[in-house]
């Protein structure tokens, strides 16, 4: 799609208000860009800078700083498996490997179905659950080879989608956060008091 959608022009300018400084609003922006068409696109980057006043490089730099957003299109899932020291020494690399042979692709490419993309990645945070992965970024803890492979069998069929929506979409339930009111300015003339 490129740029953002007219409805979610509306909800930036919403996110927007929310924040005593634009550019504040940039890493939600991203978001809604990357829940749009599952990952950021240029000209989305674009129309955010357009947005927050701020060049597309600054957005970009953003973008490209946090391992979260997309800068190209991925599956509809995004699966992550650890590599990180307590998965690796728990069986992250033998499940890399297995992953890899049963979806018949390489760490780092996705199905010829578009719906799985794989990746090896450094600690995810769930060391207690290794070898653990996460599926655009849920997580499966105390994962087996055949556990793996049950899980891709339950996303080719659908029947996981309430537990994993597709990549990008970020929340089920958006919050909606009223205009705040602003009380007394400093000397930079920004408010100093956030009433809500």
């Amino acid at each position: 799609m490129g740029r953002l959608s007219p409805q979610n022009v509306e909800l930036a300018r919403q996110i927007i208000g929310r924040y005593p400084r634009p550019r504040s609003a940039l890493i939600p922006l991203l978001h809604v860009a990357q829940e749009q068409d599952g990952w950021v696109t240029d000209e989305a980057m674009d129309h955010i800078a357009e947005l927050l006043g701020l060049t597309a490089a600054e957005v970009l730099g953003t973008c490209s700083f946090y391992e979260m957003f997309r800068r190209e299109p991925v599956g509809k899932y995004l699966v992550n498996i650890c590599n990180g020291i307590s998965c690796m020494l728990l069986g992250s690399e033998a499940l890399i490997e297995h992953a890899e042979e049963t979806l018949g692709v390489k760490a780092g490419a996705t199905t010829d179905d578009g719906l799985i993309t794989l990746q090896a990645v450094e600690c995810i945070a769930a060391c207690d659950g290794a070898p653990c992965l996460a599926v655009n970024y849920r997580y499966v803890n105390d994962v087996s080879h055949v556990g793996f492979d049950e899980l891709v069998a339950e996303l080719r069929a659908g029947s996981r989608e309430s537990e994993f929506p597709p990549h990008g979409t970020t929340t089920r339930v958006r919050q909606h956060v009223e205009p705040a009111a602003w009380s007394g300015k400093g000397a930079d003339g920004l408010p100093k008091v956030w009433i809500l």
